[in-house]
């Protein structure tokens, strides 16, 4: 019996740097879930972003709906919604109308909110966005369930409030939370009894705290009396694979430096080295990404499998380090390499193909006597003048007259 199957998909915030037109960059977005869809990929997560230039996308919920026209199998998830930005309400009644018009294909990821500038120009304190998250989701996870919610907080209020139409997916949409490293999204995974979305997998600090995170969400959800599956948390990661380490190197140049600038002065997050170093050189040793090949992004998928206990579904962050046609590539043999190895799908060709190697002495035997017969019953009727001289040596008979002269 073929064992559970790992799920591959992409986190795309998106990041796109500001050198380029961006319309064209939002429908390339949309063509790489499309070729996603097409290449059996199971999932991809889209971000909310409102300031900061890079992560276009201000309504995940709208480039859901726009995509799911275009695609036929894939799931899509909000990669997150920012639930401060949102009263719950509103939020809960636009994913449950998602849910109804993918036919239960999309997902419903949250968090507090990634970039300051996006709260600062709506006056909410930094401070206070994870309580703000959690009160949006006491209230959020119900409502989606079907149920009446009556709340009232220092930022909404639902009066016996309930969503119009009953859930598409049954009990409801999934909902996964934000995770980095501090203990705030397993607390609020493990509480709610839903999914955990492991945004820095990779990085030392999101790495590290993999095991300890997965531990306060079992600890978390058991104090709740709420069950929890290791098979609804994601974690991500970067990748770009090529046939070769050069190759896959020479790629990412092409705009691995504009993300890493974005993440030095805007994100503010120390992703590359500041001692002249060869960035690509300290991504890789780091453990933070991978830029090689199939093998690599195997290998980096079982470090984390050996350092997470276990997990249902891989996501590469998309980060556009290479140019749109090698990045397809990239996603390609992701696909026709990787995929293969942690869901089992060539495990029964494999037996097959054994099999029918250590018995082919056995198959060949019966073949030839098959033939073999069938040859010496047309030589009895018709004679040997249209069998070919090597047919018949084979058989041992040579070439004979016929029987009829």
């Amino acid at each position: 019996m073929a064992g559970t199957k790992m799920r591959f998909g992409a986190f795309i915030a998106p990041f796109h740097p500001l050198d380029e037109n961006p319309t064209l960059a939002l429908e390339r977005d949309i063509e790489l879930i499309q070729h996603m869809d097409r290449l059996g990929y199971d999932e991809a997560w889209i971000g909310e972003h409102h300031s900061a230039g890079y992560e276009l996308i201000a309504s995940p919920e709208v480039f859901i709906a726009t995509v799911a026209e275009r695609t036929r199998h894939i799931k899509l998830g909000t990669g997150v919604s920012s639930l401060p930005y949102h009263h719950p309400l509103m939020l809960a009644d636009r994913i449950n109308q998602l849910d109804h018009i993918t036919r239960g294909r999309v997902m419903f990821g949250v968090g507090p909110g990634a970039l300051p500038s996006d709260a600062f120009m709506m006056g909410i304190p930094v401070a206070k966005q994870r309580d703000m998250m959690d009160e949006a989701l006491d209230a959020i996870v119900p409502l989606l369930r079907g149920e009446t919610v009556t709340m009232k907080t220092d930022w909404f209020t639902l009066n016996n409030a309930r969503l119009q139409m009953t859930p598409y997916s049954r009990p409801g949409v999934e909902i996964t939370v934000a995770s980095q490293v501090s203990p705030t999204g397993a607390t609020a995974a493990g509480r709610h009894g839903v999914g955990l979305l492991s945004i820095g997998a990779t990085s030392a600090g999101g790495f590290n705290a993999l095991s300890t995170n997965w531990a306060i969400c079992e600890d978390t959800a058991k104090d709740c009396g709420k069950s929890i599956d290791r098979n609804a948390w994601r974690l991500v990661g970067p990748v770009h694979i090529a046939e070769t380490r050069e190759k896959a190197r020479e790629n990412v140049r092409f705009g691995l430096e504009k993300w890493l600038y974005y993440f030095r002065e805007v994100a503010a997050l120390p992703l590359a080295p500041t001692d002249g170093t060869d960035p690509v050189d300290a991504l890789i040793a780091s453990g933070m990404a991978v830029v090689g090949t199939p093998d690599d992004a195997v290998a980096q998928i079982q470090r984390l499998q050996q350092q997470s206990g276990g997990f249902g579904a891989f996501l590469q962050m998309a980060h556009n380090w290479a140019d749109f046609e090698n990045t397809k590539k990239s996603y390609e043999m992701m696909a026709r390499y990787v995929f293969p190895h942690f869901q089992e799908a060539n495990t029964a060709r494999d037996a097959s193909l054994t099999w029918a190697r250590d018995n082919r002495p056995t198959f060949m035997g019966e073949a030839m006597m098959a033939v073999g017969t069938r040859v010496a019953q047309h030589i009895e009727k018709k004679g040997t003048e249209n069998i070919r001289p090597e047919i018949l040596e084979a058989m041992g008979l040579g070439k004979k007259p016929d029987a009829a002269q």
